[in-house]
Protein backbone atom coordinates (compact mmCIF):
# COMPACT_ATOMS: atom_id res chain seq x y z
CA UNK A 1 0.00 0.00 0.00
CA UNK A 2 3.08 2.46 0.07
CA UNK A 3 3.91 4.82 2.80
CA UNK A 4 1.43 7.23 4.02
CA UNK A 5 3.10 11.09 4.31
CA UNK A 6 2.43 12.42 7.85
CA UNK A 7 1.03 15.47 8.00
CA UNK A 8 1.57 17.86 10.51
CA UNK A 9 -1.54 19.84 11.88
CA UNK A 10 -1.42 23.23 10.54
CA UNK A 11 -4.96 24.15 9.51
CA UNK A 12 -5.68 26.82 6.53
CA UNK A 13 -8.96 27.96 5.08
CA UNK A 14 -8.42 30.76 3.10
CA UNK A 15 -11.32 33.15 2.12
CA UNK A 16 -13.00 29.66 1.46
CA UNK A 17 -16.86 29.60 0.74
CA UNK A 18 -19.74 27.68 -0.39
CA UNK A 19 -22.89 28.17 -2.16
CA UNK A 20 -24.89 25.55 -4.48
CA UNK A 21 -26.92 26.92 -6.91
CA UNK A 22 -28.65 30.38 -5.50
CA UNK A 23 -27.86 29.44 -1.98
CA UNK A 24 -25.17 30.37 -0.17
CA UNK A 25 -24.04 28.00 2.97
CA UNK A 26 -21.21 29.77 3.58
CA UNK A 27 -19.80 33.52 3.02
CA UNK A 28 -16.11 33.66 2.66
CA UNK A 29 -13.97 32.73 5.70
CA UNK A 30 -10.55 32.48 7.44
CA UNK A 31 -9.41 30.31 9.88
CA UNK A 32 -5.86 29.81 10.74
CA UNK A 33 -4.52 27.33 13.39
CA UNK A 34 -1.25 25.32 14.42
CA UNK A 35 -0.61 22.45 16.38
CA UNK A 36 -1.29 22.90 19.79
CA UNK A 37 -4.13 25.20 19.46
CA UNK A 38 -8.05 25.32 19.77
CA UNK A 39 -9.75 27.06 17.52
CA UNK A 40 -13.97 27.67 17.87
CA UNK A 41 -16.25 28.75 15.50
CA UNK A 42 -19.10 30.46 16.72
CA UNK A 43 -22.23 31.56 14.85
CA UNK A 44 -26.02 31.05 14.52
CA UNK A 45 -27.55 27.98 13.55
CA UNK A 46 -27.35 28.06 9.80
CA UNK A 47 -24.51 29.86 9.30
CA UNK A 48 -22.21 27.60 8.17
CA UNK A 49 -19.96 25.90 10.91
CA UNK A 50 -20.44 22.79 10.08
CA UNK A 51 -19.99 23.12 5.87
CA UNK A 52 -16.95 24.96 7.04
CA UNK A 53 -15.87 22.11 9.39
CA UNK A 54 -16.31 19.77 6.42
CA UNK A 55 -14.53 21.73 3.97
CA UNK A 56 -11.60 21.62 6.21
CA UNK A 57 -11.39 17.89 6.62
CA UNK A 58 -11.58 17.54 3.27
CA UNK A 59 -15.46 15.95 2.61
CA UNK A 60 -16.56 19.65 0.30
CA UNK A 61 -14.93 21.30 -2.00
CA UNK A 62 -15.30 24.70 -1.36
CA UNK A 63 -17.13 27.43 -4.19
CA UNK A 64 -13.84 29.93 -3.51
CA UNK A 65 -10.69 29.66 -1.44
CA UNK A 66 -8.59 26.91 -0.68
CA UNK A 67 -8.40 24.72 2.55
CA UNK A 68 -4.99 22.92 3.70
CA UNK A 69 -4.29 20.37 6.29
CA UNK A 70 0.10 20.70 6.77
CA UNK A 71 0.01 22.57 3.67
CA UNK A 72 -1.77 19.58 1.48
CA UNK A 73 -5.19 20.62 -0.26
CA UNK A 74 -7.70 19.11 2.32
CA UNK A 75 -9.15 15.98 0.04
CA UNK A 76 -10.57 13.09 1.76
CA UNK A 77 -9.52 11.18 -1.53
CA UNK A 78 -5.35 11.76 -0.31
CA UNK A 79 -4.63 9.63 2.52
CA UNK A 80 -2.68 11.74 3.95
CA UNK A 81 -5.20 13.66 4.68
CA UNK A 82 -7.77 10.93 5.72
CA UNK A 83 -4.76 9.42 8.13
CA UNK A 84 -4.46 13.16 9.65
CA UNK A 85 -7.87 14.01 10.13
CA UNK A 86 -10.10 12.69 13.00
CA UNK A 87 -13.74 14.46 13.30
CA UNK A 88 -16.92 13.85 14.50
CA UNK A 89 -19.12 15.15 11.73
CA UNK A 90 -22.30 14.33 11.54
CA UNK A 91 -23.33 10.40 12.78
CA UNK A 92 -20.46 8.58 12.40
CA UNK A 93 -20.83 4.96 10.74
CA UNK A 94 -21.39 2.27 13.15
CA UNK A 95 -22.88 -1.07 12.62
CA UNK A 96 -25.26 -2.75 14.78
CA UNK A 97 -23.72 -6.38 15.44
CA UNK A 98 -21.07 -4.57 16.92
CA UNK A 99 -20.78 -3.48 20.62
CA UNK A 100 -19.28 -0.17 21.57
CA UNK A 101 -15.98 -1.94 22.63
CA UNK A 102 -16.11 -4.48 19.43
CA UNK A 103 -16.49 -0.62 17.23
CA UNK A 104 -13.45 0.96 19.35
CA UNK A 105 -11.41 -2.25 19.16
CA UNK A 106 -12.20 -2.01 15.44
CA UNK A 107 -10.96 1.56 15.07
CA UNK A 108 -7.82 1.17 17.41
CA UNK A 109 -6.48 -1.91 15.29
CA UNK A 110 -7.18 -0.15 12.29
CA UNK A 111 -5.39 2.65 12.34
CA UNK A 112 -1.62 1.00 14.21
CA UNK A 113 -2.92 -0.12 17.58
CA UNK A 114 -1.11 -2.99 19.41
CA UNK A 115 -4.18 -5.15 18.52
CA UNK A 116 -3.38 -7.35 22.31
CA UNK A 117 -4.07 -4.05 23.97
CA UNK A 118 -6.53 -2.80 21.62
CA UNK A 119 -9.42 -3.78 24.10
CA UNK A 120 -7.54 -1.89 27.30
CA UNK A 121 -7.37 1.82 25.00
CA UNK A 122 -11.29 1.47 24.20
CA UNK A 123 -12.13 0.15 27.98
CA UNK A 124 -10.30 3.09 29.24
CA UNK A 125 -11.48 5.56 26.99
CA UNK A 126 -15.06 4.56 27.81
CA UNK A 127 -14.24 5.15 31.41
CA UNK A 128 -13.06 8.82 31.24
CA UNK A 129 -16.55 9.62 29.21
CA UNK A 130 -18.34 7.52 32.15
CA UNK A 131 -20.08 5.05 29.85
CA UNK A 132 -17.87 1.75 30.51
CA UNK A 133 -20.64 -0.16 31.91
CA UNK A 134 -22.40 0.42 28.55
CA UNK A 135 -18.88 -1.96 26.56
CA UNK A 136 -21.47 -4.53 25.58
CA UNK A 137 -24.16 -2.51 24.29
CA UNK A 138 -24.65 -2.30 20.45
CA UNK A 139 -25.12 1.43 19.50
CA UNK A 140 -29.25 1.70 18.54
CA UNK A 141 -29.68 0.81 22.63
CA UNK A 142 -27.89 3.80 23.55
CA UNK A 143 -30.29 6.82 24.97
CA UNK A 144 -29.52 10.35 23.02
CA UNK A 145 -26.85 11.35 25.68
CA UNK A 146 -24.68 7.99 25.76
CA UNK A 147 -25.03 8.08 21.92
CA UNK A 148 -23.12 11.43 21.70
CA UNK A 149 -20.75 10.29 24.41
CA UNK A 150 -20.25 6.94 22.39
CA UNK A 151 -19.51 9.02 19.09
CA UNK A 152 -17.01 11.43 20.91
CA UNK A 153 -15.21 7.53 21.93
CA UNK A 154 -15.27 7.01 18.46
CA UNK A 155 -13.92 10.16 17.41
CA UNK A 156 -10.95 10.04 20.44
CA UNK A 157 -10.31 6.50 19.67
CA UNK A 158 -8.61 7.78 15.89
CA UNK A 159 -4.81 8.79 16.34
CA UNK A 160 -4.78 11.85 14.33
CA UNK A 161 -2.97 15.38 13.96
CA UNK A 162 -6.14 17.50 13.70
CA UNK A 163 -9.19 16.67 15.54
CA UNK A 164 -12.70 19.22 13.67
CA UNK A 165 -15.55 18.81 16.32
CA UNK A 166 -18.68 20.08 15.44
CA UNK A 167 -20.68 21.07 18.62
CA UNK A 168 -19.30 18.43 21.11
CA UNK A 169 -21.18 19.46 23.71
CA UNK A 170 -24.83 18.46 21.79
CA UNK A 171 -26.92 16.57 24.68
CA UNK A 172 -24.50 16.64 27.53
CA UNK A 173 -25.22 17.92 31.01
CA UNK A 174 -22.78 20.20 32.78
CA UNK A 175 -20.15 17.15 33.93
CA UNK A 176 -19.68 15.29 30.77
CA UNK A 177 -18.81 18.71 28.92
CA UNK A 178 -15.99 19.00 31.72
CA UNK A 179 -15.00 15.24 30.89
CA UNK A 180 -15.01 16.15 26.98
CA UNK A 181 -13.29 19.45 27.26
CA UNK A 182 -10.66 17.92 29.51
CA UNK A 183 -10.03 15.41 26.83
CA UNK A 184 -10.17 17.80 24.12
CA UNK A 185 -7.58 19.98 26.16
CA UNK A 186 -4.86 17.01 26.46
CA UNK A 187 -5.17 16.56 22.66
CA UNK A 188 -4.08 19.83 22.03
CA UNK A 189 -1.75 19.93 24.96
CA UNK A 190 -0.04 16.46 23.14
CA UNK A 191 0.05 19.06 19.58
CA UNK A 192 -3.07 18.32 18.02
CA UNK A 193 -4.93 21.08 16.18
CA UNK A 194 -8.31 21.00 17.32
CA UNK A 195 -11.40 22.84 15.45
CA UNK A 196 -14.80 22.59 16.73
CA UNK A 197 -18.04 24.44 17.07
CA UNK A 198 -19.24 25.35 19.99
CA UNK A 199 -22.58 27.08 21.22
CA UNK A 200 -21.48 26.34 24.42
CA UNK A 201 -19.37 30.30 26.28
CA UNK A 202 -18.28 28.17 29.20
CA UNK A 203 -16.09 25.74 27.23
CA UNK A 204 -15.37 28.20 24.39
CA UNK A 205 -13.91 30.35 27.35
CA UNK A 206 -11.47 27.27 28.57
CA UNK A 207 -10.85 25.74 25.69
CA UNK A 208 -10.40 28.42 22.64
CA UNK A 209 -7.12 29.89 21.54
CA UNK A 210 -9.09 31.71 19.01
CA UNK A 211 -12.75 31.97 18.53
CA UNK A 212 -13.97 32.67 14.53
CA UNK A 213 -17.35 34.27 14.54
CA UNK A 214 -19.41 32.74 11.30
CA UNK A 215 -21.45 35.33 9.86
CA UNK A 216 -24.66 34.30 8.88
CA UNK A 217 -25.12 33.78 4.75
CA UNK A 218 -28.85 35.20 4.95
Amino acid sequence: MGVVTVLTGEVRADGVSKAIDSTTLLLPTDVSADPGECVVLRGQNGSGKTTLLRIIGGLLAPSAGTATIGGREADERDRAVRAAVAGLLGAPTTYRDLTLIDHLVLIDSTWGGEPSTSDDRGTALLERLGIASLDDRFPHELSSGQEQLFRLAITFARPSSVLLLDEPEQRLDTTKRQIVGALIRERTSAGSTVVMACHDPEMTASLGDQVVDIKPAR
